[in-house]
């Protein structure tokens, strides 16, 4: 297979990380529960950063039930895609450093490094959604960070994930149909 190929094949089989983006409307839900508590901030922050944990179990489950090849062994650009994802742990150590510097702006930036994470996907997967989100999501959480309580930009987060969610399905119809016209 050529590049094109194997970038098909995986947004095919991946359903262009559908599972991870309805994951994260789960962790994001929790997140905004953590917010809503009458606790300090630091808990609040260790409480979220423990909310995140789950993330790729929970993928995982939601890969079986929307029937993705969760790993996709036979395509190389997999690994690429594991990569463009581990790549935003490295980011979370900034988070770490928010976490006590300046604990109230800690969600706004793990929002932002989780809107900016999705640029290199919109390459892998071909992807509009992922390109704009990427810049959308950063952008619109830097705003919503400086000017309102954290539990606002959660519940934004949610609404983006939503969005996010419903277009995905959509390019993936799209893109499943111009692939049966093909064959």
């Amino acid at each position: 297979m050529n590049l094109e190929e194997l970038r098909t094949d995986c947004s095919l089989k991946q359903k262009k990380g559908l599972h991870f983006i309805l994951a994260s409307i789960v962790i994001w839900c929790a997140i905004l529960v953590v917010q809503l508590l009458e606790i300090p901030v630091l808990t609040k922050n260790l409480l979220t950063f423990c909310c995140t944990a789950p993330l790729a179990p929970l993928a995982f489950l939601i890969s079986k039930m929307i029937k993705v090849d969760f790993q996709s062994k036979e395509n190389p650009l997999t690994n690429l895609g594991i990569l463009f994802a581990l790549n935003q742990i490295v980011y979370l150590l900034i988070a770490m450093w928010i976490y006590y510097e300046m604990p109230d702006k800690m969600i706004m930036v793990i929002a932002i490094i989780f809107g900016a994470h999705l640029m290199p996907f919109s390459w892998l997967y071909r992807s509009k959604t992922y390109l704009i989100l990427s810049i959308v999501i950063p952008v619109a959480s830097l705003i919503a960070g400086l000017n309102f309580p954290p539990y606002i930009l959660a519940i934004m987060m949610i609404a983006f994930e939503m969005i996010f969610s419903v277009c995905l399905i959509f390019e993936n119809k799209m893109l499943k149909e111009s692939e049966q016209t093909v064959s």
